[in-house]
């Protein structure tokens, strides 16, 4: 009998485990889905679970021990909540003013948040679109300390204000700020008390989130600026190398990807580059391998897997696309008006395509042509965010709601 308890419990706490998605892209920020919560057979449909009302914005919702958490705005106050996963009931909301001017060009937008929250230990750290950095006790939503760092960000030049989603590495809280009329600043924080620990400044940020990877046992930390590709020393901040990147309005949006030889880097009026990452006489000199001028990717961030990027062009009014790693010669690619925008994760077998429709497309994760299993109209509003996989279900955010969905 104590047997069965002790494994009903192992199994329970690996599943809960297999649920946390507890920043941008989820757990190794690469898109991976746990293979513990994808279905062994794709269900012919979805059913609408609780939905909750939380304003408007373009921040992913993460989840973390049963609650799901969402940064939000309802104009001029940005809002954080936590919901109960298993009934939609709110346990908590927090909200704190956060007014700016929003560029004239991009009104239609909504005014964000856009970065991505992530989860360390029992905090949820936020950083707001004017660059107000909060980290939140997960159990009440108390403020435990908040860094504001509007006074370095002009929001009238950018579209979308303070985008990217922050990172821990080393131990570090790793958050971009500034703007392109202030310049930027890479930031290395403690998370319990948001004291810097580094700086390294810079080019106003790019709306792209970082990532770390190490090369020739160097632990880097690499991001876009509005204007280039840059590398940073993941100990002490000090930058490595830069390639130039130059975007007429400064919408360097695609996360990188490291394939481990590669760093492949992508835009919408640059196309898809691959730069190879090394030293010689101690100096660092990135190198490019390959460009693929005609897959531009806009705001979608591919994924990555077996020597193929996956990922949305804009071209064709979106389609998607599997590139060879190695030349960046096209693989496949679909005949077009998938979406303006896509939300791409990836399972061991399958890719995940949540267009900005909520039309959520399963395809088989190959090489060898776009191999479509399953298709699903969620039936929610607009979707610019990426979903959560549960192990019944999907956690989907819409234009201004969070909303629960269950294989059927």
């Amino acid at each position: 009998m104590s047997f069965l308890l002790v494994a009903v419990s192992l199994l329970f706490a690996t599943t809960a485990f297999a649920q946390d998605w507890t920043q941008w892209r989820g757990p190794a920020r690469d898109g991976m889905i746990a293979a513990a919560v994808v279905p062994k057979v794709w269900p012919n449909t979805v059913k609408r679970g609780w939905s909750v009302e939380i304003g408007e914005g373009f921040s992913s919702p993460v989840v973390s021990n049963g609650r799901v958490l969402v940064h939000s705005r309802r104009d001029p106050e940005e809002i954080v909540t936590a919901i109960d996963l298993a009934t939609g009931k709110v346990a908590w909301q927090q909200k704190y003013v956060s007014e700016f001017k929003k560029n004239q060009y991009a009104t239609q937008m909504a005014k964000g948040p856009n970065s991505t929250p992530i989860v360390v230990g029992s905090r949820l750290i936020t950083l707001g679109v004017t660059g107000i950095l909060t980290a939140w006790n997960i159990t009440d939503g108390s403020v435990a300390w908040r860094n504001d760092y509007s006074a370095s960000i002009d929001t009238s030049k950018l579209f979308c204000g303070t985008s990217m989603s922050p990172m821990l590495e080393g131990g570090s809280l790793i958050v971009h700020v500034g703007s392109d009329v202030h310049g930027g600043r890479v930031l290395a924080l403690d998370p319990a008390t948001g004291q810097e620990r580094w700086s390294s400044k810079g080019l106003g940020p790019g709306y792209a989130s970082p990532l770390a990877v190490t090369v020739d046992s160097v632990r880097q930390i690499i991001t876009m600026t509005n204007g280039s590709i840059i590398g940073i020393d993941a100990a002490n901040g000090s930058p490595l190398w830069s390639i130039p990147f130059p975007d007429d309005w400064h919408e360097n949006i695609v996360t990188p990807i490291w394939t481990g030889g590669a760093l492949i880097v992508s835009g919408t009026r640059q196309g898809t580059h691959a730069y190879a990452l090394a030293r010689t006489g101690g100096a660092w000199q990135p190198k490019q391998i390959w460009k693929n001028a005609d897959v531009t990717m806009y705001t979608a961030s591919p994924v990555f897997a077996n020597g193929v990027i996956y990922g949305l062009s804009n071209k064709r009014r979106g389609h998607f696309v599997a590139l060879d790693a190695e030349t960046g010669a096209v693989k496949w690619a679909t005949q077009g008006r998938d979406g303006n925008h896509a939300s791409i994760l990836q399972t061991n077998e399958h890719l995940l395509m949540l267009t900005d429709a909520a039309v959520l497309t399963v395809a088989r994760r190959t090489p060898d042509g776009f191999k479509e299993e399953k298709r699903y109209e969620l039936g929610t509003g607009a979707t610019w965010t990426l979903p959560i996989m549960l192990r019944d279900g999907l956690v989907v955010r819409d234009a201004n709601s969070v909303v629960r969905l269950h294989w059927n």
